[in-house]
């Protein structure tokens, strides 16, 4: 069993509002899981205006395949925020 992880954070500016951010948010996070069915879920920075901290998982059979799903995911993320993304890291496990 594979489980693939990317924890990015997300920079969104121009906000007036947490609830504008949480509305930005959680589009994403619900178009990821439809689009690549994965696990997602805005998992820090709940508090600030201008940044989230996303993380996605998927558990799957293949280490290649999990890597290249997080980068389809990552792509998707840069192209559909409204802003720009930070800091990206990706982590694959392997438990036998």
């Amino acid at each position: 069993m594979t489980v693939a992880m990317l924890l990015a954070i997300l920079e969104i500016p121009d906000l007036t509002s947490i609830k504008d951010k949480r509305r930005i948010v959680v589009s994403l996070r619900d178009r990821l899981i439809r689009k690549f069915k994965v696990s997602a879920a805005e998992v820090d920075l709940h508090d600030s205006l201008s940044f989230a901290q996303i993380g996605v998982a998927l558990v799957c059979n293949d280490r290649r395949h999990g890597e290249r799903v997080m980068q389809k995911v990552l792509t998707f993320i840069e192209d559909q925020l409204p802003g720009r993304v930070h800091e990206v890291q990706t982590h694959t496990e392997i438990y036998e």
